[in-house]
Order: structure tokens, then sequence, then C-alpha cells
């Protein structure tokens, strides 16, 4: 008896686990490409042109920020989902005496 608790202790089962599909938590709305800023226009002076281009600056670079910020929080989003489905398949192994 003692033997076969032994052995059990050292028998481990494999654990399949399937795939979760992390990128699919990612909602199509943020592989859309952000609009480019429309081009600015000549205004009816040197400065109203100038403010023009400014403007057209400030528009642009809030796109690309927006674009940044959809890629970075994607990425955070399937590595956590990714991390939860190791700590699962860790947490299923079985333990030997229930700590080892």
């Amino acid at each position: 008896m003692l033997m076969t608790l032994a052995l059990t202790g050292c028998v481990r089962p494999l654990v399949f686990a399937e795939s979760a599909d992390c990128s699919g938590l990612i909602d199509g709305l943020w592989e859309e490409p952000v609009a480019d800023a429309p081009a600015p226009q000549r205004g009816k002076d040197d400065k109203e042109t100038l403010a023009n281009w400014i403007g057209f600056a400030g528009a642009q670079t809030a796109g690309k920020r927006t674009e940044f910020e959809r890629a970075q929080n994607a990425r955070a989003i399937i590595a956590r989902c990714e991390e939860r489905q190791r700590a699962a398949i860790e947490k299923s192994k079985p333990k030997f005496l229930g700590i080892l």
C-alpha cells in the first residue's frame, strides 16, 4: 500500500488544453486605420496658411497616436489572455501530495 502511494506521486498525467483565441478578443474596429487629416488649404494670407498647416499637423499627429494606442492596447489584451491561459494550465497540473 505504501509503495502504491509513492508511485502515484511520481506519475503525472498529461494536461491538454485547447489554445484560447486571444486575438478574437480584439474588436474589428481596432484593425481599421485612422483616416488621415485633410490636407491644409492655402489661406488668404501667410498667417492663415500657417495656421492651417499647424491645425493639419495636430490632427495628423492625433490620428497616428490613436493608431499607436490601439496597437499597444491590442498587444496588451492578447498578452494578458495568453498569460491567463498559461496560469490556468499550470494550476490544473496535478501536484505531488498537493504541494509540489
